[in-house]
Order: structure tokens, then C-alpha cells, then sequence
């Protein structure tokens, strides 16, 4: 009889082990990721495409919506020559500094700017005091992602700024966090972008608010992120920030040749865009 119990007790204890186990499976499973110009120009939404990404390690830092600047700009109609094809799509990692290092490894790859659209344009991203910010990656070979990052200071400014070396226009799309800087939806390519025009620097200061005035870039905790206190945010997307160059129509200037795009970028389009600018946050009370 004694010999019984200490089966059936053995037996219950082997039966309770596996649903604990079970219970700890399900529970670990992942859930399904369902210028410098005195007036900027600006574009109005088109049609394009999406474009998805892989997921990125926890940041330590986003992007809050800062205090307003002013920023002109003014709405103008342009023809992408090809509407659904961006000539570059392109993304910037970033967090602290001890995360950027742990990421790229040692003696990593460092430049000052992204070379786009064949070279045509620079993509920078600019301090307070006017210098840019190294971008990181790992050398080829060390595993990892090949993307680059940049390391930021919780509080600090920063601007993106693109140069044009070219005789030839482009529309500029830029999303911080996932979402659109001129109307503080999710980032798509069907959104209207910023005019590059040729031999002209393009600053873009913060997350627009009207036609004069932009809320400044400034790194902060994720959770007082701009993308965490936005109904159209994901947090998910925070620590990210991108950019697709669609060359457009001018008088007199034929179109060059195009290579065909890199499918695998970060996650800097996550959905369809809308016209208006952004609106502010909601914190949580």
C-alpha cells in the first residue's frame, strides 16, 4: 500500500512537472510582431509602397518631442519619376553609448555621413554644436547586423541634415522612431517628403507642428519618447531613424540609370502615412 502511494506521488509530481513546463513554453514564446534653408519645401502624401524590417535589441534611448523651433516651409507639387520605387532607403541605429559599443565591438567601422542615391547625397546627423555624430558598425566578418548606429546623450539635440552634391532634385522622407517627421504618422513611402534641391543642404530640426515651427529632436528615456505617448507610435520602432530619397522631375535634366533596391532594412516605414502635421504627446499621468 505504501509502495502504491509512492507511485501515484512520484506519477503526480512527473504529470505536474510537465504542465509546469508547458506553461513555462507558451509563456517565453514570442508574441507575432503583428536645408540649411531659410523656407523648406514640402511635399504632399503619394503612393508607395511599405517597407518592414528586422527587430533591433532594446533601446535605452528614443527621441522626445523637444521644445519648438522655428522652421519654415511651404507646400509644393512634384513628379517622383518613379512613384514606387525609391532610389534609396536607408536607416541609423541608436542608443547610449555603452549599448552602441557592445554592439559594434571593438575598433568598429566609423564614418561621419551615408553616401545615398549613388552618392548624390550625404545623410549626417548633427550636435548641438554643428559637428556630426560618428556612425558605428561592426567590421565585416564579426557577426551581427552590418547597419550603422550612433551613440547619443539622454537630453541632447540633434539635427538630420542631407547635402546634396548633385545637379539633380530629390524628395526627402525622414522618420525618427518609426514615425513620419512632417506628420507624426507611421513612417510610410506613400507620405510626402522634404525637396533637396540641387547643391542645397537640407536641415531637418524635429517633428513638424505647423508650417514655422518643428518640435526639436532630443534623446530621452524611451519612455518619454515621443513614439511612446502618441496614439500613432509603436515602441517597438524606438531607436531608429530613416530615410528613402526619391529623385524627382526637373526641367532639363535627364534621368540617370537606377540599380535596384536592398530589400533588408530596419524598420523605419512600418505603415501607411497621412496628410496633416504631428501632434504633440500624451504622457501617462
Amino acid at each position: 500500500m505504501m509502495n502504491q502511494r509512492l507511485r501515484r506521488s512520484r506519477l503526480f509530481k512527473f504529470a505536474f512537472g510537465l504542465l509546469a513546463g508547458a506553461a513555462l513554453l507558451v509563456a517565453c514564446t514570442p508574441m507575432p510582431r503583428t536645408q540649411t534653408q531659410s523656407q523648406a519645401e514640402a511635399v504632399p502624401s503619394t503612393a508607395a509602397a511599405a517597407v518592414a524590417a528586422p527587430a533591433a535589441p532594446a533601446p535605452r534611448l528614443g527621441t522626445q518631442w523637444g521644445e519648438g523651433r522655428e522652421s519654415n516651409t511651404r507646400s509644393v507639387q512634384v513628379q517622383r519619376y518613379t512613384p514606387d520605387q525609391p532610389d534609396e532607403v536607408a536607416s541609423i541605429g541608436y542608443n547610449d553609448a555603452a549599448s552602441v559599443r557592445r554592439g559594434v565591438g571593438a575598433n568598429p567601422e566609423r564614418r561621419l555621413n551615408l553616401q545615398l542615391a549613388q552618392g548624390d547625397v550625404e545623410w549626417s546627423v548633427i550636435d548641438e554644436s554643428g559637428r556630426a555624430i560618428p556612425l558605428q558598425r561592426a567590421r565585416r566578418g564579426t557577426g551581427g547586423d552590418e547597419s550603422f548606429r550612433l551613440a547619443g546623450a539622454e537630453g541632447a539635440r540633434y539635427t538630420l541634415r542631407f547635402r546634396n552634391l548633385s545637379d539633380r532634385s530629390y524628395e526627402v522622407i525622414a522618420t525618427v522612431d518609426g514615425l513620419d517627421v512632417l506628420n507624426g504618422k507611421p513612417g510610410s513611402l506613400r507620405s510626402g517628403g522634404y525637396v533637396l534641391r540641387p547643391l542645397q543642404v537640407l536641415d531637418i530640426e524635429g517633428f513638424r507642428k505647423s508650417q514655422s515651427e518643428v518640435a526639436a529632436f532630443r534623446f530621452a528615456t524611451p519612455g518619454r519618447a515621443y513614439a511612446a505617448n502618441t496614439e500613432a507610435g509603436d515602441a517597438r520602432n524606438i531607436g531608429i531613424i530613416g530615410a528613402a530619397l526619391f529623385e524627382i522631375a526637373q526641367p532639363d535634366a535627364p534621368r540617370r540609370p537606377r540599380r535596384g533596391p536592398d530589400a533588408a532594412q530596419p524598420n523605419a516605414f512600418p505603415a501607411d502615412g497621412a496628410t496633416g502635421y504631428a501632434p504633440p504627446p500624451r504622457y501617462a499621468k
